[in-house]
């Protein structure tokens, strides 16, 4: 059985695009990342999985339960984390989190003591009182405290510091080998790259590439910056992967598939005073190798 299983699964906003035709078959256990720019359909995807939407087309089933039909049963099975949190305002952290957990007929015990210590969190504060980071910190532990089997997280990570995202990483990992299935949307390569498995990357509402993460990373792209010592002559790169080279009087820029470790070897034979190798945006991403249609038969 499938975590979440969709076919041909699509929405429409009257004649506005939502997502077309998307296809996933999501183990449990695993933990997937599902990836695009904003607009390209992730957050419409996690609505229509918590039947917070209803599909034009198509269908989708969490755990074989119909999206479309059995909304309230996936609902008490499933913990979401939305991208922007929204709670009642004069309430206290503590409140909010018992309030919630009624909802599940659960009681708070010492995995909520530990959630709330390891993410610093304040329960004494009212909810108006919270800066974006901390309403998202309250968020992570709402979607725990029923011990979900499937765990949605809409950008999990936009707000946190760097060290409170490496928590909120620990956090999930630690639930993950309890067995909760992940389903991690996001638009930062790196956060989807060191957490999980396998990976989808949509564009436009539609899905256009997915594979496991080992894989994807042999195809993802760096961005290679670097500046010569003044007055050396113009060369010319040979190693293999070298896409979209900008020269300006500031240095010598290029995209790069492939390993590093080759293409260092040829850099370092050259008089380079500076290099910086940096992932590169998303949209450079997706203009240079996802629309590339050679693709599609990796798929």
């Amino acid at each position: 059985m499938y975590a979440i299983e969709t076919e041909g699964l699509t929405k429409y906003y009257g004649k506005d695009r939502g997502i077309i035709d998307v296809d996933l078959k999501i183990n449990e256990g695993e933990i997937f990342g599902f990836i695009g720019p904003n607009g390209s359909g992730k957050t419409t995807t996690i609505r229509l999985f918590l039947s917070l939407l209803f599909p034009t087309s198509g269908n989708g089933k969490i755990f074989n339960y119909d999206i479309a039909k059995d909304g309230p049963r996936i609902k008490k099975i499933v913990g979401y984390i939305p991208t922007e949190v929204n709670y009642y305002e004069n309430m206290t952290v503590e409140e909010l989190i018992k309030y919630s957990a009624r909802f599940y007929k659960v009681s708070l015990d010492h995995r909520f003591d530990q959630l709330v210590d390891a993410l610093d969190l304040d329960l004494s504060r009212k909810i108006v009182e919270l800066s974006m980071g901390n309403k998202k910190k309250v968020a992570v532990v709402q979607s725990l405290i029923h011990d979900p089997r499937l765990l949605i997280l809409d950008e999990p990570t936009s707000g946190l510091d760097p060290l409170i995202q490496n928590h909120l990483f620990d956090i999930l990992k630690e639930q993950n080998e309890k067995g909760t299935t992940i389903f991690f949307s996001s638009h930062v390569l790196s956060d989807v790259e060191k957490f999980c498995h396998r990976v989808a990357f949509i564009k436009d509402g539609r899905i256009i590439i997915e594979d496991d993460i080992n894989s994807l990373k042999e195809k993802l792209l760096s961005r290679i910056t670097f500046q010569l010592k003044e007055g050396t002559d113009d060369i010319t790169l040979r190693t293999k992967g070298i896409i979209s080279i900008e020269k300006t009087k500031n240095g010598t820029s290029f995209l790069y598939q492939g390993g590093i470790p080759q293409l260092l070897e040829e850099l370092s034979q050259l008089p380079i005073v500076k290099i910086t190798i940096t992932e590169p945006d998303l949209e450079e991403v997706f203009m240079h190798y996802y629309e590339d249609h050679s693709l599609e038969g990796d798929n």
